[in-house]
């Protein structure tokens, strides 16, 4: 039988495998000689909070799952009781189709079906790639209906520590301002970083809790921003994302419970939370229109 994660599918590339699993198109696992660099769950375990895992077409939190779009009021169900909102978009409990598939390389596709909170036709390829330079990410959405649509993606990995704690970690991001939220975690503004939320250089975790987004991500000369998550014993995990990331969302889990502080999240992200119902950073894919983004990590 299918295990509950869905169909897996091993790449490898030298000294570095990955195990992609369909449900969420997730990354199940991923080492680099032998070392995790992601947690990794079992193939029979329902990812717990959201390992992995592709987050469209939107990212992070909804409002109370209501949105209006094109003069339509529209409304999603609501995922996260207690804060009232809808989580991470639609996608990341579909099984996705493998469309094809190498030893180091592959890419899973997703029909999303219209239904009445997302009235829309989309549809989603995500591909992982092994390299000598690590492994890297593409997902691209394209609008097959009449109609535009609004769309925001993320990513969701949990990125191991090493084998010691979380406190023993420093964390780096190349980003200029931080969002401020609320009560349920819903963006309120954006101000400059500062304190422990400046992370332009590598700053300790030690009883530091994340669950905040960056943004106004600094490119380097390929047009990419970096996070650097380096291990008490120097090993360095490197994480790149194109200019399409305009967000990053950090998470150290400390209110989430079978990861808190296991590791942390480093979320890629198109846009904020509530992007739907503000329009910041949203995406609006006009009929036959097509969105690519493109993310990776490496292990040194």
């Amino acid at each position: 039988m299918t295990p509950r994660s869905g169909q897996q599918i091993t790449l490898s590339h030298g000294d570095k495998v990955a195990t992609i699993a369909t449900v969420g198109a997730a990354l199940r696992e991923h080492t680099v000689a032998g070392r995790n660099v992601v947690l990794p769950y079992g193939a029979e375990e329902i990812p717990p909070a959201f390992h992995g895992m592709v987050l469209a077409p939107w990212p992070n939190r909804l409002q109370d799952g209501r949105y209006s779009f094109d003069g339509k009021d529209l409304q999603v169900a609501v995922s996260e009781p207690a804060r009232g909102t809808a989580l991470h978009g639609l996608v990341s409990w579909e099984r996705w189709e493998v469309d094809s598939v190498s030893p180091s390389a592959v890419t899973l596709g997703l029909e999303l079906p219209a239904s009445p909170g997302y009235p829309f036709q989309l549809t989603l390829t995500t591909t992982y790639a092994l390299a000598e330079d690590g492994l890297t990410v593409t997902t691209v959405a394209r609008n097959e209906g009449p109609e535009a649509l609004p769309y925001g993606v993320g990513f969701h990995p949990w990125f191991s520590p090493g084998d010691g704690p979380l406190d023993g970690c420093t964390l780096q991001l190349d980003a200029a301002s931080r969002v401020t939220v609320d009560e349920r975690l819903l963006p309120t503004g954006v101000v400059p970083v500062d304190g422990n939320f400046d992370l332009r250089t590598p700053t300790s975790l030690a009883g530091v809790a994340f669950d905040d987004a960056w943004v106004d991500p600094i490119l380097d000369d390929d047009r990419r921003s970096w996070s650097r998550l380096t291990a008490a014993d120097g090993a360095v995990t490197e994480i790149w994302a194109d200019s399409e990331v305009t967000a990053w969302q950090i998470c150290t889990g400390d209110e989430v419970g079978g990861v808190r502080r296991a590791g942390v999240a480093i979320e890629p992200m198109s846009c904020i939370a509530d992007a739907f119902r503000t329009g910041e950073r949203l995406i609006t894919l006009e009929p036959g229109a097509s969105h690519s983004l493109s993310w990776g990590m490496s292990l040194r």
